[in-house]
């Protein structure tokens, strides 16, 4: 059943939350600049959430700059997701600068206090951009552990446009940054890899910029990439779960690491078990060949040393949601 959709204007947003209950708009997201810049309307906005309408998600655009703990002092009080821009910029006809130190900063201050948050990433809009420096963002963004990364020049189509043909960025590399764009967005944000991406990509010794351009290749021959018209969207999770795990089979077979697939394979599965659980309210069971004890432990983050010191323990793991939320039990 596809779900309605209400389109309300920013400064209507507010007057209109003590009706969204009514209406059975359970999600809402607010991408407006000019608000999004604004911490004083932001943190007026998130007490009217509290206030009027608690059952609420929202998906906030806000500028990075603002967020400090007034800010974040509000959003906890709701169920909300921020959505930072990481954005590359030129001053006055001066060269490139991306300012790593100021967003690490930012997301360690939202990871540390227990926020979900997405970043969202742009390519070539810029003239001093270049096909090396995206992959540079994509790489820090990554590791910045964000629930999700938007790239909005492969959303709208208008948008799409902002990307430019320059001497230091050329039609092909405009062309591979989409492609790596939606490859991302497919694996990683479609996919709801943040648990377990890094710990992945930590055994392939590989960057995500690389990664995201051979699964895009991978989309290609398997005609599902950008062109093809595929909407990681219109797939449901265990659809995309089904293309993560054939990829990352393949990338652990062509690095020569086939005895962690196992490993691989249980705690996406595992992973993607509780995200379906939480998102869709579905439970299951899954068949592991390690017990779930041992792959949502914190050893799992380095696969290797998980490899060379856990035993394997096949098990019927049933992941269920209970009272206190989600659990799991061996069956």
């Amino acid at each position: 059943m596809k779900l309605k959709e209400y389109h309300f204007k920013t400064e209507e947003i507010e007057a209109t939350l003590a009706d969204f209950e009514s209406k059975g708009i359970t999600e809402l997201s607010v991408y407006d600049d000019s608000f999004a810049d604004n911490k004083q309307k932001i943190i007026q906005f998130l007490k009217a959430v509290e206030k009027k309408a608690p059952f609420l998600f929202v998906a906030l655009k806000i500028n990075p700059k603002i967020i400090d703990f007034d800010v974040l002092n509000q959003a906890m009080k709701i169920n909300c997701s921020l959505e930072l821009p990481f954005a590359a910029y030129q001053k006055q006809n001066g060269p490139y600068l991306f300012d790593k130190k100021f967003y690490s900063k930012k997301c360690n201050l939202l990871n540390n206090n227990g926020f979900v948050f997405g970043a969202s990433l742009t390519y070539a809009d810029i003239s001093v951009d270049t096909f090396k420096f995206f992959k540079d963002r994509i790489d820090f963004t990554v590791e910045q552990y964000p629930n999700h990364i938007d790239f909005p020049q492969i959303e709208n189509s208008e948008l799409g446009q902002t990307a430019k043909v320059s001497g230091i960025f050329s039609a092909e590399e405009i062309r591979f940054a989409r492609n790596i764009a939606f490859a991302c967005k497919t694996f990683y944000s479609a996919g709801r890899a943040v648990p377990w991406f890094l710990s992945i990509l930590h055994a392939l010794k590989i960057q995500p910029s690389k990664f995201f351009a051979d699964f895009a290749e991978w989309q290609k021959v398997n005609n599902c990439d950008y062109t093809s018209g595929f909407v990681p969207e219109d797939c449901s999770h265990k659809e995309i779960e089904k293309m993560q795990l054939l990829f990352l089979s393949m990338k652990f077979e062509e690095k020569n690491k086939t005895e962690l697939i196992p490993i691989v394979n249980d705690i996406v599965k595992l992973n993607g078990a509780f995200s379906r659980l939480v998102g869709e309210g579905e439970e299951s069971v899954i068949f592991t060949k390690y017990n779930p004890d041992d792959l949502l432990s914190p050893e799992a983050m380095d696969l290797i040393s998980f490899n060379n010191n856990v035993c394997m323990e096949n098990c019927n793991v049933k992941i269920y949601l209970t009272d206190e939320g989600p659990d799991y039990k061996i069956i």
